[in-house]
């Protein structure tokens, strides 16, 4: 059964596979247990290199933007390294020598992702009886916006292009920088980098997985709570730890900014959840419209099914998250056997925060593939609390942050 799932997203490419890739790290428990490794391993094929399609299939789309493509680049290599839902890479060459990635998408492949979408709701209907919030249609109008943006490479190069100038000088992030003269609607170039894999990664000593796993920890979800921003598609695949100790991260087709007041609401619950509040966060959730008038849901319930969500992010302690421990949480937000669920399963996040609530599963998600531990409390303290870093890594971007951003607003 898991090879012909494979088999099926990775041949629609564009909006099943983006589910594919989720459930491929994220062991949400939708088979028994004495299938759910070959599962699995079936899915993790659809974390990086797929099965690519010709350079002669794609060749007429960088043409048809750019030019010839022996004309443009100096050297091109036919064979992708990397192919993923709704396109695949190549490395090449500049002119003046510098080496490139070349992002193109899939002819037809908007066309494309339009069918998929239909058909995934049908597909979908299948683990309707494991899963059932998964065949919901916010759900799917949540895969939809996100292929949206994902499909649109303009808007890619300009957050890109804007967080490549931001990092350029950062300790231990670093974001490819894109070129404009050779990138358009449908191809996308950027400065080439090699590094390890998420697998990769995870064949280190503990002491670099952890360190690897603080940085992806402060990039995705620090971004969100310092810079009023975050990228919102943290999988393994869109990470590579490099030679020199920095972590560059790729892929900014879903990049989100938050407004100031929902950011604060995100901190506020988090210090609400620190101190045990349920009463206060049952208010806060009130307020902000998670939480029908008149709802029934209480105080406990509103602190458990966050603690049951996130705690790992409220424990003063060393944890390494395992990939049972993310799949236990996200069930207990999707999964109608959950006590969590039954509690909150009338209440509806607002699409301000949708995506935010999403990425903590996705960071632990990645964090617990390369095997990564923390006390990701104390990190997180230094946004949640104003408190002073108090690891190697915290002191480098807080001193990194006054020099570089000096007094500069969230989101700036």
């Amino acid at each position: 059964m898991a090879r012909d799932f494979v088999a099926v997203l990775g041949e629609m490419r564009g909006a099943a596979m983006k589910i594919g890739q989720l459930l491929s790290f994220i062991d949400l428990g939708i088979v028994d247990e004495r299938s759910r490794e070959s599962f699995r391993r079936q899915l993790s094929r659809l974390q990086g290199t797929i099965d690519a399609m010709p350079f002669e299939a794609l060749r007429p789309v960088i043409e048809s933007e750019l030019g010839p493509v022996d004309q443009v680049f100096a050297s091109f290599e036919p064979r992708a390294f990397a192919a993923a839902s709704i396109g695949q890479v190549y490395r090449a060459r500049t002119h003046d020598g510098r080496a490139v990635a070349v992002k193109v998408q899939y002819p037809g492949v908007r066309a494309a992702v339009r069918a998929d979408l239909k058909n995934l709701a049908l597909f979908l209907r299948m683990w309707k009886s494991r899963v059932p919030t998964i065949a919901a249609q916010e759900f799917l109008d949540e895969i939809t916006g996100e292929l949206s943006h994902e499909l649109d490479y303009r808007r890619e190069f300009a957050n890109q292009a804007r967080l490549a100038d931001r990092f350029a000088d950062h300790p231990f992030i670093h974001v490819p920088a894109p070129i404009a003269e050779l990138s358009s609607d449908s191809v996308l170039t950027t400065e080439y980098v090699d590094g390890l894999s998420a697998q990769q990664v995870a064949e280190l000593p503990a002491a670099d997985r952890d360190r690897v796993g603080e940085i992806i920890y402060r990039f995705y979800l620090g971004s969100l709570f310092q810079d009023g921003e975050f990228n919102g598609d943290a999988h393994p695949g869109n990470f590579l730890y490099l030679p020199d100790g920095r972590v560059a991260f790729l892929d900014f087709g879903l990049y989100k900014r938050m407004p100031p007041h929902a950011v604060e609401v995100e901190r506020r619950a988090a210090q609400l959840c620190i101190a045990a509040d349920g009463e206060g966060l049952r208010e806060l959730l009130e307020q902000t419209g998670v939480l029908r008038p008149h709802s029934t849901v209480s105080a406990e319930d509103c602190l458990r099914y966050t603690l049951d969500a996130a705690g790992w992010n409220f424990v003063d302690e060393y944890v390494r998250v395992e990939p049972i421990d993310v799949s236990a949480a996200m069930l207990g937000v999707v999964y109608p056997g959950t006590r969590s669920f039954q509690s909150m399963r009338n209440e509806r996040l607002p699409p301000e925060h949708l995506f935010s609530r999403r990425l903590d599963f996705l960071v632990f998600g990645a964090i617990s593939h390369i095997g990564a531990g923390g006390n990701w409390y104390r990190v997180a303290a230094e946004w949640i609390h104003g408190s002073p870093p108090v690891t190697e890594l915290g002191i480098a971007d807080a001193r990194w942050r006054a020099q570089r951003l000096g007094s500069a607003a969230p989101g700036s």
